[in-house]
């Protein structure tokens, strides 16, 4: 396949105004300015478009989309503890359907790499984490899941209640067996797996202790929430006497094998520890601005050298956002706290794209057009009303989310004419509504 007359943005070097891509198989060949020479392959016309890296998001809860709507005016722990009753009833099905809505959505904005951060597993509803791992082989995404878990409840000072925990032991085994089945760690994979406990404030230090050593043990990447609100850091402090990434730091949890949701309420001296250590940060500017959590001292973090993805966060604190979105509400946030220079349309497409990779540990296979990268490619269409805007990179970033004309997740189409192809786009949101309804049945009890 050649990708030709688009504007091409790389991320990582150049930019060509009037460039190509060729792809071969699921890898990306060539990239350069003006057309591609010689050969008749599928040739593929992206005038009027901008290409970009297919977008990575960090951090997300799929099984959300069901409980979206719910709780829109409290804070985060407020929130927390009305939706861990629903959450508490949910089944494979729920997550399967929550899952396939979540995942399409993600992929008609652009989404070609995904996490999940699943962390509430109640026994006897099945396999909620292979319903989201075959929702994401259906639509197609690269996948990350994450393993999460609790087992510190109300009884031991802990934020969830204890019906909705799990045991220690349990927990390792579970998260063991889920790497040992679906990790691929290999060139090009589909799937990867990460340990994930959930928060400072859900889990016991020896959870975050054992989970570290397993996931180090396995090879695998850490993931959890940290520094989110006011509240968690004042639980934090009354509990351990430190702050958050104090507390997480006394624990070996900082480290290039290691990214950590929100990071909003960082100090100065956890900014310059988590760039020092290469921990990574998922940025998910609409859930912050939703549960009133506050802003992330991002360009503090980029200016650090710290590597920062973009995230949606779960659908029930994020209703809706496209992940292409999250562009411009981290350019506008970042600019009404700190200042028009303090994000760049660039920086916030980069943070999309090859920062996401580097959360994830994979800025050598994906995040930039380059040859060799593994072809995971956006067109959209910025010619129309957009072409008054001479820069495509800023009629991305700061206006709407433009159309999606194809969406490539190594070199296979998604996403055509900015449809779901895929699995069938009214299909995958009718799912979504059946596991919110099904959802809300089975929460009657507890509502």
């Amino acid at each position: 396949m050649i990708i030709e007359n688009a504007h091409v943005v790389t991320v990582s070097g150049d930019e060509y105004p009037d460039g190509h891509i060729v792809v071969d198989g699921d890898r990306i060949t060539a990239v350069g300015p003006g057309r591609a020479p010689g050969g008749d392959p599928e040739r593929v016309d992206a005038a009027g478009c901008l290409a970009t890296p297919g977008l990575v998001n960090t951090h997300h809860h799929l099984y959300q989309w069901a409980s979206q709507g719910m709780v829109t005016d409290g804070t985060l722990f407020e929130w927390l503890s009305t939706l861990y009753k629903p959450w508490s009833k949910m089944d494979a099905e729920v997550v399967a359907g929550a899952a396939t809505a979540g995942l399409a959505w993600l992929a008609k904005s652009g989404c070609t790499t995904s996490t999940d951060h699943h962390y509430l597993f109640p026994a006897g509803r099945g396999d909620l984490f292979a319903a989201g791992i075959e929702a994401a082989r259906e639509i197609g995404v690269r996948f990350h899941p994450c393993r999460g878990s609790m087992d510190r409840g109300a009884s031991q000072g802990g934020l969830p209640p204890d019906e909705v925990v799990e045991d220690l032991d349990t927990i390792l085994a579970e998260t063991e067996a889920a790497i040992d089945r679906y990790h691929d760690p290999s060139p090009g994979s589909m799937l990867r797996v990460a340990v994930a406990p959930c928060s400072p404030f859900s889990v016991t230090r020896e959870l975050l202790a054992e989970s570290a050593r397993l996931a180090r043990g396995k090879g695998v990447r850490l993931h959890t929430h940290l520094a989110e609100t006011v509240d968690e850091e004042e639980h934090t402090r009354e509990q351990f006497g430190m702050t958050p990434a104090e507390y997480m730091d006394s624990i070996g949890w900082l480290g290039p094998d290691v990214w950590l949701a929100h990071c909003v309420h960082l100090h100065d001296t956890d900014v310059k520890r988590l760039a020092e250590t290469r921990t990574g940060t998922a940025h998910c500017p609409s859930s912050n601005a939703r549960l009133g959590a506050g802003i992330a001292r991002v360009s503090h973090l980029l200016e650090a050298g710290a590597a920062v993805g973009l995230g949606v966060d779960g659908s029930a604190s994020a209703e809706l956002v496209p992940l292409a979105g999250e562009l411009r509400q981290a350019l506008y946030m970042q600019r009404a706290r700190y200042g028009p220079a303090a994000l760049t349309a660039r920086q916030a497409l980069e943070m999309a794209t090859l920062g996401g990779a580097r959360c994830l540990g994979r800025e050598d296979e994906i995040g930039s057009l380059e040859p060799g990268k593994l072809a995971d490619i956006a067109l959209w269409r910025v010619d129309g009303f957009r072409a008054a805007i001479d820069d495509p990179v800023a009629a991305f970033a700061f206006g709407p989310v433009p159309p999606l004309q194809r969406l490539l997740v190594g070199g296979r189409t998604v996403v055509d004419g900015d449809t779901l192809v895929t699995v069938p786009q009214d299909e995958a949101g009718r799912r979504g509504a059946d596991a919110h309804r099904r959802l809300m049945r089975l929460a009657e009890e507890v509502l």
